[in-house]
């Protein structure tokens, strides 16, 4: 309760401060009216949306929508206050410095807040339809990203050899059947010789994946689709009535991806052959640093690899990667990893800048890492949660190509 009250505040605060900059620039009435009608429903819709029962704890459907535009608005009105605020303190303190010690004509000037407000208005658009946009465009915007990664033990048959990585679909989501079919497609075009997706099939539960199951089915790749467990499909943010409920949801998830084609690794390990030679495949369960399930078991999922075969470890989380993966007794090669989506948001520029506020909470969060010899590609995600957009940071799927040898720089 003491949370919400906090954020009414700070929201009207916000939306005071938007109207003044609105009615100091445009005079006409309506736009007073329009504005304080999109304030009314924006608040509204959260509060209808989250005052009605939800499938589980994670924004997902109506409510992500509410969010997002909550978000939008919010955006809006917070580039705004501190700039009408920090012209609202120097008028203050001209206007004392004026009665005090100033006779003639005060130095104050009434069209300096209309050009503050003007100011003001142009730069809060910015965030605003760029949060718009990611909700309408951004979201379904694939990018395909493909690497090159050399290893000088790599078998030679494998030389040349392409892993497509997908990662956190979490199709409760998902709302447009038809570019989700294009995704899959772009997916199934890149010809990988394996399909690889590192975790979060769903939001909560899953039966959010009865709609889904069909097209996701139509990925095909030589080798076959391998999968993971990322943290939203054990179903932990649920209320379940009993455990019995909750691990029957998990055993649904579990038989969804078997008729789906894809082979889940659970704590297991496969070998893939090509010429009398063979390229481990690892995969573990979730395992997330702090309060993340640590169900991953890399021992148990290594047994039977041998020290010396070419290790390929598929793993939701990359902090596993981080507190287990580079400092094993065995070397992994490479790991595939997502679940940090890149907030959703950020800026990239190859080349130039990689930046998202998610880097303040994961050491690697987007794209390839290497330590230790030892590479870790975090994917960005293919779907989105809770902010149903992204921005700057747009959804993808990641080619990478094994090559033998030494990279020449």
């Amino acid at each position: 309760m003491t949370r919400f009250i906090i954020l009414a505040i700070i929201y009207v605060v916000f939306t005071v401060y938007g109207y003044q900059a609105i009615k100091t620039v445009f005079k006409a009435s309506w736009t007073h009216y329009l504005f304080f009608a999109v304030a009314f429903l924006v608040a509204a819709n959260i509060i209808y949306q989250f005052s009605t029962p939800g499938e589980g704890r994670v924004i997902s459907g109506g409510r992500a929508y509410a969010i997002g535009f909550m978000l939008s608005f919010m955006a809006f009105n917070l580039v705004i206050t501190p700039l009408l605020i920090g012209e609202d303190i120097i008028r203050s303190f001209i206007a004392l410095y004026d009665r005090f010690f100033i006779t003639k004509e005060s130095l104050y000037l009434p069209s300096r807040r209309k050009f503050i407000s003007q100011v003001a208005l142009g730069l809060a658009a910015i965030p605003f339809s760029g949060l718009l946009y990611g909700m309408y465009k951004g979201r379904y915007n694939y990018k395909v990203l493909k690497y090159t990664l050399h290893f000088e033990d790599l078998p030679e048959a494998f030389d040349g050899y392409k892993l497509t990585h997908i990662s956190d679909i979490h199709s409760g989501s998902f709302d447009n059947k038809e570019k989700i079919n294009y995704a899959v497609d772009l997916v199934n075009l890149q010809q990988g010789d394996a399909i690889l997706f590192t975790g979060d099939l769903v939001n909560n539960k899953a039966s959010e994946m009865y709609d889904w199951k069909d097209t996701f089915a139509k990925l095909s790749a030589k080798d076959g689709v391998f999968s993971v467990l990322g943290n939203h499909d054990y179903g932990d943010y649920v209320d379940w009535e009993t455990e019995q409920e909750k691990k029957a949801n998990l055993d649904e998830l579990i038989t969804i991806q078997k008729e789906m084609g894809f082979d889940l690794l659970l704590n297991e390990n496969r070998y893939i052959q090509k010429n009398g030679q063979r390229l481990a495949l690892i995969g573990v369960e979730n395992w997330g640093k702090g309060g993340f399930k640590k169900a991953g078991d890399l021992d148990k999922a290594s047994a039977s690899i041998q020290s010396d075969d070419f290790k390929i470890l598929m793993s939701h989380d990359p902090s596993h990667w981080d507190e287990k993966v580079i400092s094993h007794k065995d070397h992994y090669h490479l790991t595939l990893s997502g679940h940090t989506h890149g907030m959703q948001f950020g800026i990239e520029i190859p080349g130039w800048i990689k930046w998202s506020p998610v880097k303040w909470r994961y050491k690697h969060w987007a794209g390839i890492y290497q330590d230790k010899g030892q590479y870790i590609n975090v994917n960005r995600g293919f779907g989105y949660l809770a902010y149903p957009g992204r921005l700057g940071i747009w959804p993808e799927i990641t080619v990478i190509e094994l090559k033998k040898g030494k990279q020449i720089a």
